[in-house]
């Protein structure tokens, strides 16, 4: 069976599920996971941001860097690469320096944007507290395929106090982000989200420099 952009969606949340914990543990180089952004459709892809783990400003995105990985295997068959697979690649990226053709280098959201070739990237595995970590989330946070709603398809720690989730609602695979400042009403704003997103009067009005959504609410004050 061909895989749909519905299949895509579905791997690109799962892929942010199990890489939340990475905002807290440093690449080889020292830098950090800043974000992970659904590519746009119908692209079979996945963003992942890195950079130094506190911002300087409210928004710094010439200190990060949006590696686009492909999410189909190598060989092209109908399987989807895996979240252990992406951490793998990032992890291989972010080792020494590197370098690639200006052919692959890009730019996005003022972010320097590399379009990887999985093929010429020999991941790193996982290590000894990678499955220690897996062991200890699944006996507390067991998988399973029933996501809330919204189902979170994405994020970016843009700076200190704000950060843009990127969440699909009710089955709708269009992704609405949503501007938030973390120390704000937490427990409220969570339980309000689903109604939130939905409200036009908070639409951001006018371009929006991120093609990563469809719409952007802002919920910064809110």
């Amino acid at each position: 069976m061909a895989l749909t952009y519905d299949d895509i969606a579905e791997q690109q949340a799962d892929i942010v599920r199990l890489l939340l914990h990475h905002i807290h543990a440093p690449l080889p180089d020292g830098r950090f996971l800043r974000g992970v952004l659904p590519s746009p459709p119908p692209a079979a892809e996945v963003r992942i941001v890195t950079g130094p783990q506190r911002a300087q400003r409210a928004s710094a995105p010439d200190d990060l860097m949006a590696w686009e990985i492909p999410l189909r295997t190598i060989d092209d068959s109908e399987e989807l690469a895996g979240p252990n697979d992406v951490l793998g690649i990032v992890r291989a990226l972010n080792t020494g320096t590197q370098i690639f053709s200006s052919s692959r280098v890009d730019t996005v959201m003022g972010m320097t944007l590399i379009h990887v070739d999985p093929a010429q990237v020999a991941p790193v595995g996982p290590g000894e507290c990678d499955n220690a970590f897996t062991i200890l989330r699944t006996l507390t946070y067991p998988w399973t395929e029933e996501q809330p709603d919204p189902r979170l398809r994405g994020f970016l720690l843009q700076g200190p106090d704000r950060m843009r989730l990127y969440v699909d609602h009710e089955e709708d695979t269009d992704v609405v982000a949503a501007d938030v400042r973390p120390s704000g009403a937490l427990t409220a704003l969570l339980a309000a989200l689903p109604s939130l997103i939905e409200e036009r009067e908070r639409m951001v009005r006018g371009d929006i420099d991120d093609p990563h959504c469809s719409r952007l609410i802002n919920l910064v004050d809110w």
